[in-house]
Parts: structure tokens; C-alpha cells; sequence
């Protein structure tokens, strides 16, 4: 018995983008996590909607408007709360682009000709344009892979469209997947109807089981991403680690000064390494929800298994690893998560110092540190009235966060932030 296979997967980013792109494309010389691959026979490969260039550069060809809407809305931004298209895209809750996958069951290809293998991927295309209902110039590359086990047809599209904004009552642009695919339901409902167009196309196909999580692919996909994410956090907290032990070598140099009473003096070098640790500090908590949503799928993948103990044991094992990688994953996640609380309180009496302390070109470049530091969300209104109250900063950043009136009654010369000394954002 064969089956019509149609998944979606949602892209993130442009750099997930990208990837898949590298994948789909072909770009690498050889394939050694995925010995599937002959790339030896990958010139049979057919390009239903063919790219002769990054898949990147296409997406930007593609949502050029929406990048222009974006361009304008961010001249009339505060400063800190600027950010330019790509930044945009990559933190925004909506995907990039939507990879659609059509296959079948092994058996169905057998001694399938070319003929009869571009009849049914011609029919798969036929369902992306009039059942989903996107048109070709959504499309960014369409494939047909020949050069593994199951030919498949990897077609990836971005969901832009024209949506009415309720708020200035006029149509903008964005990027909405659920324009297309509404939910799971939907989903389903779409796969029936891929299954009847195939019947109608005459290919004998039954349709996919529904529900089925196709155990054997779950797992693979999950322990790449497992494993990209392991690399991944390696990367960010050895990044991490020679930033803060950057800033405390500069520290040392300037520690008998920074803080006396009469006068300080920052080094420009100090600065540029706090912004440094600030930096890579943003990625880690870019990065931990991606984290989180991985540990979620997994612990969901894993029990939602009623019928494990019937799978062979190399799944048993695979699930297993997964779970162990997964855990020790979370586990250096939170890690971070616990370095970041103390470099944010690090930072919150540092610039609490020059506050009271530096002469005005410092007081005024914190200040705007300050400022951008709430515009991210890395202090809340709490925390800059502790950093500025009974400094000469004061009323601005008040008035910045828009803080109540009886703090401004409630203010003393000393902090709390004053009474624990000296301090040191060593691990």
C-alpha cells in the first residue's frame, strides 16, 4: 500500500533560509550526515521553478516592498528602538518562507519513468497554486530531488501578502503562513485534498495516515537539531567567556579610579568591552527560546510514544540519546541563563557609578546606554530608576520610563545599588 505524503515546514530565519537553501540547492561536495544522498547522480535533479542564486538574495527579490514599508516605518522609530529589515524579519513571531515537501511511499516510484515522475510533480504543483493558493511569484525554488532513496519535491514559498492594518486602517505588507496553512485541522483538511487530486490524476495512492508523525524522520530531524543547537551554544558561551574575561582584564586597569568620588575617568576601551559582553549577552537571550521550543518538542515527541515498546530497538536507542542530549542541553541553557542575570546586575551598578561619579560626557553616553538597554527590554522601569535616582540623570530617565511621581519623592542619596561595595563579574 502506498501513500501521498505532503508536510510544511515553517522557516525562522534567513540563516534556517539559507541552509536549506545550501541543502536544496546541493552546494556542499559531499553529504556525509546523510549517506541517502548520491550526489554523484545529483545532476538528474529537476527544477520545477529553478534559482540560479542564493536563496537569501531571492527573498529579499521577493518581499522588496515589504522591506521598502519597513525602510519608511523606521524613520520616524526612536533610535534605539531602530532596526533594520533583516533584524526585523529573523526576531518577528511570522516565518521567512514555508518549505512544502511532497513524496510518497518508496514502492510508488519503482520503475516510475521520467514521464510519469514529472506528471505527478506537476500535479504536487497544481495543489501549491490552486488548493494553497499561492502563485508563482511566491514561489522562491521548486525541486524535484532524484539523487536519494524517494524522489521528493522540495518547494519552498513565501507567504507574503497585503493585510489590512486596523490600526491605521491601510493594507501592509507581511509575511503570514496562516494566510495559507490556518492550523493543524487545515492542514489535515489541505492533505485530503492533496490525496484527491493525485486519485484524479490517476496515481493509485492512498492517503497518508493521519496523525502520523512518520517516527523514524521525527526523530532523525530532531537529533540534527539537537545537535546544531549543542554547537551552537558552544560557540555563544566561549564567545561569551572571552568577552567577560576581556572586560575584567580592563577593569583591573581602571578599578583604583573608576569609582572615586571626586572624579572618574572611563577608558573608551572599557566601554567598547562592556558593549562587547552586552553583545553576545543579546545573542544568548535570542537564542534561549529557540532552546526552550527544542527541550518542549522533544518532551511532547518522547511521551506522546504509547506504542514505543513496539518500535525496534535502534529507534529505542535514537529516542533515548535524544532525551540525555536534550536534557544536558537545558541544563548549560540555563547556566547561561543565571551568567546573564549576573552581568545584567553587573552592568545596572556600573552604570550606576558613572552616574554619580563621571564627568558629563560619561554621564551622557550612559545615559543613551541606559536608554537603549530599557528600549531592548534588558532593564525595566525599576531598574533605571535605581541606576539614576539622586543623579543629575535623573529627571531624564524618569521621565524616559515614565515613572510615577512619588518616586520622585522617595528619592535618596544612596541605592541599594550603593550599599554592596565593590563588585566582580567573574563566574
Amino acid at each position: 500500500m502506498n501513500y501521498a505524503i505532503f508536510r510544511s515546514e515553517p522557516i525562522m530565519t534567513t540563516n534556517d533560509l539559507a541552509q536549506i537553501g545550501s541543502h536544496n540547492q546541493r552546494e556542499k561536495k559531499a553529504y556525509k550526515s546523510n549517506p541517502d544522498i548520491k550526489i554523484e547522480d545529483s545532476y538528474k535533479n529537476i527544477q520545477l521553478v529553478p534559482l540560479n542564486y542564493k536563496y537569501v538574495k531571492k527573498f529579499h527579490e521577493l518581499t522588496k516592498e515589504y522591506e521598502k514599508q519597513h525602510n519608511e516605518k523606521m524613520k520616524t522609530e526612536r533610535k534605539e528602538r531602530q532596526r533594520n529589515y533583516t533584524q526585523m524579519v529573523n526576531r518577528s513571531r511570522n516565518c521567512v518562507a514555508d518549505e512544502l515537501l511532497f513524496t510518497a511511499s518508496p514502492k510508488f516510484f519503482d520503475n516510475m519513468s521520467e514521464e510519469d515522475i514529472m506528471k505527478w510533480a506537476d500535479t504536487c504543483m497544481e495543489f501549491v497554486y490552486n488548493d494553497l493558493g499561492y502563485t508563482k511569484e511566491q514561489i522562491l525554488h521548486a525541486t524535484i530531488h532524484l539523487d536519494e532513496k524517494s524522489p521528493h519535491i522540495h518547494c519552498v514559498v513565501v507567504p507574503l501578502v497585503k493585510k489590512l492594518d486596523k490600526r491605521t486602517n491601510t493594507e501592509r505588507w507581511t509575511i503570514s503562513k496562516k494566510q495559507y496553512i490556518r492550523d493543524k485541522i487545515h492542514l489535515s483538511q489541505l492533505q485530503d485534498k492533496y490525496h484527491e487530486r493525485l486519485v484524479d490524476a490517476g496515481f493509485d495512492l492512498e492517503r497518508g495516515i493521519k496523525g502520523n508523525n512518520r517516527e523514524h524522520l521525527k526523530t532523525k530531524e530532531l537529533k540534527k537539531t539537537t545537535h546544531y543547537y549543542e554547537n551552537k551554544t558552544q560557540i555563544i558561551n566561549k564567545n561569551l567567556d572571552k568577552a567577560i574575561n576581556d572586560l575584567n582584564e580592563k577593569m583591573k586597569t581602571t578599578k583604583n579610579t573608576i569609582f572615586d568620588k571626586e572624579y572618574v575617568k572611563v577608558k573608551k576601551e572599557t566601554f567598547d568591552s562592556m558593549n562587547k559582553v552586552i553583545k553576545e549577552t543579546k545573542k544568548v537571550v535570542e537564542f534561549q527560546p529557540k532552546i526552550e521550543q527544542l527541550f518542549n518538542e522533544v518532551n511532547t515527541f518522547t511521551k506522546s510514544h504509547q506504542t514505543l515498546e513496539k518500535e525496534n530497538s535502534n529507534l529505542k536507542r535514537e529516542v533515548k540519546s535524544l532525551v540525555t542530549r536534550n536534557q544536558n542541553l537545558t541544563a548549560e541553557n540555563n547556566k547561561l541563563k543565571n551568567y546573564i542575570d549576573v552581568i545584567l546586575e553587573a552592568i545596572k551598578k556600573f552604570f550606576r557609578k558613572i552616574l554619580q561619579f563621571g564627568n558629563e560626557y560619561a554621564k551622557d553616553e550612559t545615559t543613551i546606554e541606559v536608554k537603549n538597554y530599557y528600549g531592548n527590554e534588558y532593564f525595566d522601569m525599576e531598574d533605571v530608576i535605581k541606576i539614576s535616582r539622586g543623579t543629575t540623570k535623573q529627571d531624564e530617565l524618569f521621565d524616559y520610563v515614565n515613572a510615577p511621581n512619588y518616586y520622585k519623592e522617595r528619592v535618596k542619596d544612596v541605592s541599594d545599588y550603593d550599599k554592596s561595595g565593590d563588585f566582580d563579574i567573574c563566574r
